[in-house]
This record gives C-alpha cells, sequence and structure tokens, in this order.
C-alpha cells in the first residue's frame, strides 16, 4: 500500500510541472507521466484486490492515454509550425 502512496507523491510533483512547465512538451511529457502513475496504481490495486476486471480496464486506458498523447503531440506541432512543411 505504501508504493500507491509513493506513486500520488510522484503525481503531484508531475502535476506542479504540469502547471509551470517551462514549455508545451515539458507539460505534454508531465501529463504522460501522471498518466502512467494511475494506470500503475490501478494495475497495483487490481493486483491486491484479486480483480482481472481492473486489468482489463488498465489495458483500455494504456491504450486511450498513448493515442491521446499522440494526438495532442500531432495538435501541438501543427499549431506551432503553423502548416508549414516539416
Amino acid at each position: 500500500m505504501y508504493l500507491v502512496w509513493i506513486m500520488l507523491i510522484f503525481m503531484t510533483v508531475y502535476l506542479v510541472r504540469v502547471v509551470r512547465g517551462p514549455s508545451i512538451w515539458d507539460r505534454l511529457l508531465a501529463l504522460n507521466l501522471i498518466s502512467t502513475k494511475l494506470l500503475l496504481i490501478i494495475i497495483l490495486f487490481a493486483s491486491s484486490q484479486d480483480t482481472a476486471y481492473l486489468l482489463d480496464l488498465a489495458i483500455i486506458y494504456a491504450l486511450l492515454g498513448f493515442i491521446g498523447t499522440i494526438f495532442i503531440a500531432l495538435f501541438i506541432s501543427e499549431r506551432v509550425m503553423g502548416g508549414r512543411e516539416k
């Protein structure tokens, strides 16, 4: 159970980086790290409670987090590049 508290402490540090990040890419990375820590908490809870359906939800959450990060990165890069040729 102490691992969950450690992950929550890390998540608060990353939340500060999301709010006060020096660049948009640092904020995106911190948001991705928060998503990863939340995924780890779900997996730890599922293994401690011996519930398999939470592992299915964790897989879905991981896929949605990955796709969301890719789309946000593409949106930011298009906005920064201003539609110019890469």
